[in-house]
């Protein structure tokens, strides 16, 4: 355990005997009293890679963790999600005491197997964009979310049967769909920060636009945009479509519009010429993306200003 590289955890019964915790009673799903994990114990990992789903409440926490691009503590308690093989690293503060609390539940992927969630799992964007974005719950919403795992741990702590499977595969649903509900409600409720970032998207457009990218490069990514910002480009799409009702591309799209509109009434160049600078390659396509946005053709949308 005192190696610098990541320490791949390839189970669940690998993770209870890292951290010198009780065998685990199911071999594909726990719930680990987190309390009862020590980070700053001089052998403990520092890097790890989990090749289960991680679903996660930890509070009053003594260390950072790092995972994607984003350093997070956990003082106010939040909630985050992990798919496998993601990489984690821990940054313990010196001399800093750590009265942590909260809860980890692990899935192995193979509980999951021959189920619908093996694949539905998938598309709770969370798992892919928890690395920049944490799920603050409020004290209800936690409460809402602890029941579902006392459940789970009731299930597999009771005798295992025919049923059990189901029954937590429908708790670990819930538990989902709920975190569904209540990472839209931070959209909205978190609207100082989340307006932020489209401030700063403003400028990242606004800036490769001014800098003569778009001859030379085309339209940004919506992978550029979202490194640009920090964020992932599904948190970008979700955070969108919850203030503006657009996706990414859509909102390039538009801003993209805007400075065609602004070449055509306030220049002499020609529709080609302004077509060539906006990054397309052939005119026509340039003339259908606008008509389709603005009802009018460009050379129309000139003579409107004549």
């Amino acid at each position: 355990m005192g190696t610098t590289g990541p320490i791949t955890v390839k189970s669940i019964t690998e993770f209870h005997r890292l951290w010198e915790l009780p065998q685990p009673e199911h071999p594909l799903i726990s719930v680990v009293d987190y309390s009862k994990i020590d980070p700053s114990k001089k052998n403990a990992p520092k890097s790890v890679v989990f090749d289960c789903y991680t679903i996660a409440i930890k509070k009053n926490v003594g260390f950072k963790l790092i995972y994607g691009q984003q350093k997070y503590d956990f003082d106010e308690g939040v909630m985050f999600f992990m798919a496998p093989n993601q990489v984690v690293k821990i940054e313990v503060t010196p001399g800093k005491t750590s009265d942590h609390s909260g809860w980890i539940l692990f899935i192995h992927p193979d509980f999951l197997w021959n189920t619908p969630l093996a694949k539905t799992i998938k598309q709770y964007e969370f798992f892919n964009y928890a690395a920049n974005e944490a799920l603050f719950l409020s004290e209800k919403e936690e409460t809402i979310i602890n029941q579902i795992i006392l459940n789970i741990q009731h299930e597999y702590h009771s005798n295992i049967d025919k049923f059990s499977q189901n029954i937590i595969i429908s708790q670990i649903e819930t538990l989902l769909n709920y975190a569904d509900r209540f990472y839209q409600r931070q959209f909205i409720t978190r609207k100082i920060t989340n307006h932020k970032i489209l401030e700063r998207l403003e400028v990242i457009v606004s800036e490769y636009f001014a800098s003569g990218s778009l001859a030379l490069k085309g339209l940004p990514t919506v992978q550029y945009i979202a490194d640009s910002l920090n964020i992932s480009p599904s948190y970008l799409s979700g955070l969108l479509k919850s203030l503006t009702g657009q996706s990414t591309q859509q909102y390039i799209q538009d801003k993209l519009i805007e400075k065609a509109k602004e070449r055509l009434s306030t220049t002499d160049l020609s529709i080609s010429e302004i077509a060539y600078e906006l990054g397309f390659e052939y005119p026509q396509s340039f003339s259908k993306l606008f008509k389709i946005k603005t009802k009018l053709s460009p050379l129309q949308f000139r003579q409107s200003f004549n």
